[in-house]
């Protein structure tokens, strides 16, 4: 039994990943054999983490037709970076009430050691990778699990559109324009116990990019396609 579950959660977080990262192309069928044998797994764990997948929203199911990789579209885009933005502004709301010193210190600590990788010009996937570390830390200070899972699901399932946002942005208007100042202003209205200011700061730092949503989303499909 411990086995089992051993592999159906490899198998999980493999899959969620190519899920994420559209490994899959969009509303593409899955092999279930050539999984299998790819991950040299049994199809009954294997079909345990694909259900466990599609009731997460990262890939659906159709009867008769089997495991699908999920849409991609600007409505259910849109639709994340809404929820993100509710899910973190009450976590950044719930961190300024609840927080600690040490907590804070921490991850300040973790903001000035991240500046110099966004000045260093990494790529955008490192990015990304450290921009959900430090909402994720985040999220944690609010001491509300279930807000960390809902964002844990959330920005998975944005994470591609992400990346491509911020080369963009790079691209557009420099490498300057990505900064941790939006970051640390966060921190700042947590560390003062600000929750209004906490909540907001948040807020119109994730729904500053929506306008572009739609745009990245075209342009993944270019990439997602390309010959």
């Amino acid at each position: 039994m411990a086995e089992d579950t051993g592999a159906v959660e490899r198998a999980y977080r493999t899959l969620k990943e190519m899920a994420a990262s559209f490994e899959f192309k969009p509303d593409e069928r899955l092999n279930e054999s050539a999984i299998s044998v790819q991950l040299s797994i049994s199809r009954t764990p294997l079909r345990e983490a694909l259900n466990r997948l599609t009731a997460e929203g990262f890939l659906t199911f159709r009867r008769g037709q089997g495991f699908h990789c999920r849409s991609l579209n600007p409505a259910e885009m849109l639709d994340l970076y809404e929820a993100r933005s509710a899910i973190e502004a009450e976590a950044a709301r719930l961190a300024a009430r609840r927080a600690d010193a040490q907590g804070v210190a921490d991850l300040r600590a973790f903001l000035q050691q991240s500046e110099s990788r966004y000045t260093g010009g990494v790529s955008p996937v490192e990015l990304v990778r450290l921009d959900e570390e430090f909402h994720r830390r985040l999220a944690l200070l609010s001491r509300n699990a279930e807000l960390v899972r809902l964002l844990d699901n959330a920005a998975a399932r944005i994470h591609y559109i992400r990346v491509i946002d911020l080369q963009l942005l790079g691209e557009r208007d420099g490498t300057q324009a990505i900064t941790i100042q939006p970051h640390a202003r966060i921190l700042d209205a947590v560390a003062a116990g600000d929750e209004d200011g906490a909540g907001a700061e948040m807020r119109g730092h994730i729904t500053r990019r929506l306008e572009e949503v739609t745009n990245n989303v075209r342009l993944a499909f270019s990439r997602l396609y390309a010959p």
